[in-house]
């Protein structure tokens, strides 16, 4: 990977979120970087805006010549045509994983895990270490607020790379961390790991790629177990602890002491709910062993804007409120829904929810509707299926019926503007992992017209 310049890549799966940003590294460094996605987005306009070839039809004959190699996103299903082409052409073919493995090698890397909260983790991180003026690569998950991209590039200088560790499909045992951290470990991906037994498995085969010489960090609520040196963040019974968690002034504050009973200071930031608190947390300790003074981590964590899509405020006034998410698991919903409730206490609550892949939704029926029953009012969008076919009796009709809340209706994506309008709600969060972004421009310019 050191020597990729002027080298011919071909991404499949171009439009992700993870993609992307190795689409962009690769871009910059010098590369011809084109690509395949199934449907255009506002990503794949950017790529294609800095002068990447895209084309959105899985046809072989599109397939650029001479390529030097193949970057393979899971999301690409078995039976593409592309995908078995390029096989059967014997082109070399590299999981997305497998390259970020090769860049977490080339500088101390910092790789951030979990079920959830990886992706706020991952740009808060990179915000505090660019702030500190570290020299610096990172791969985020999302589009981070402030720098309003989803990658930083960095050169041969490099002293950090930051990137996400994804769990799916055990991407994250291709990667050999400095500093590795752990937000989060609750029951997902079950096609891929069988039980919650086998995924807590999986993490601690993470933790233990870990250098010798570097750390780990994790949440005091998990058991985590490994040979090498560990931090632990929370809020009871950890290395570092939040305390005096308040909003005031429309940023949420907390002070910060060590297990031993050092005060590290107050704290502010633009992000709410207590799962957001233990993200800082972590971001934090990870600076601090890397050598970033608490005045800059201070200052740094104020100036977070967050990332497109996490509690991301899209529109607020005195009487209304518009918030969208990309919560698509139970805790994610109930952290999501606790937050805003937390905020606005008082005001009635609308959840636009799509639920992502059938397997997610069989698997958690009646933890989804348990959660879903957090909102007074519920517009049930039909069922993201992603990489997956349809499951026989896993329906959105079926998971509604188990939500508690009075408030409730299937509606469809041809509906979804007219019955918000109709409602006129006072507190409206979208959330999902499937297409559900793309009316959050269109209900914004609702609210704001």
């Amino acid at each position: 990977m050191n020597k990729i310049a002027r080298q011919n890549i071909y991404f499949l799966g171009i439009g992700g979120i993870g993609m992307s940003a190795l689409a962009r590294y690769f871009h910059k460094k010098g590369c011809m970087v084109t690509g395949y996605d199934k449907t255009p987005s506002p990503l794949t306009k950017r790529l294609e805006e800095e002068g990447m070839l895209i084309h959105y039809e899985d046809n072989p004959d599109l397939i650029p010549a001479d390529i030097d190699f193949v970057v393979l996103t899971p999301a690409i299903p078995a039976d593409s045509l592309e995908l078995n082409c390029l096989r059967e052409k014997n082109v070399r073919i590299i999981k997305r994983a497998e390259v970020l493995g090769e860049i977490s090698r080339q500088c101390k890397s910092v790789a951030v895990s979990g079920s959830h909260g990886k992706t706020t983790v991952t740009a808060l991180t990179t915000h505090l270490l660019k702030h500190a003026g570290k020299k610096m690569s990172a791969f985020v998950g999302g589009i981070a607020k402030n720098i309003d991209s989803n990658v930083i590039i960095g050169d041969e200088n490099d002293e950090i790379v930051v990137m996400e560790a994804d769990e799916f499909d055990r991407s994250f045992l291709q990667l050999t961390p400095y500093i590795s951290i752990v937000t989060s470990i609750d029951a997902d991906h079950l096609d891929i790991y069988g039980d919650k037994e086998q995924l807590e498995e999986g993490f601690n085969q993470f933790v233990n790629k870990t250098m010798h010489d570097g750390v780990v960090i994790y949440n005091s609520d998990l058991n985590i177990s490994t040979d090498r040196k560990h931090l632990t963040y929370g809020f009871d019974d950890a290395d570092i602890m939040a305390r005096d968690v308040r909003i005031e002034n429309g940023m949420t504050k907390f002070s910060v002491v060590t297990k031993e009973g050092l005060d590290l200071g107050e704290y502010e930031m633009q992000l709410f709910g207590r799962h957001n608190v233990m993200n800082a947390l972590s971001a934090i300790m990870t600076c601090f062993q890397l050598n970033v003074d608490m005045k800059t981590v201070r200052e740094g964590l104020a100036a977070f804007q967050g990332v497109q899509r996490r509690f991301d405020i899209r529109f607020r006034n005195e009487d209304v409120c518009y918030i969208d998410d990309y919560a698509h698991h139970p805790e994610e919903i109930k952290a999501s829904l606790r937050a805003a409730r937390d905020i606005y206490p008082d005001k009635e609550l609308t959840l636009v929810f799509q639920p992502h892949l059938f397997s997610r939704t069989r698997d958690f029926m009646n933890e989804f509707a348990e959660a879903l029953s957090l909102a007074d009012r519920l517009l049930l969008m039909e069922i993201y299926p992603a990489r997956e076919k349809a499951i026989p009796g896993i329906t959105s009709s079926a998971l509604l019926e188990k939500v508690s809340c009075e408030a409730k209706q299937i509606c469809s994506k041809d509906e979804l503007l007219d019955t918000i309008k109709e409602i006129k709600p006072e507190l409206l969060i979208t959330m999902g992992a499937g297409d559900i972004d793309r009316f959050v421009p269109q209900i914004e310019t609702m609210f704001r017209s």
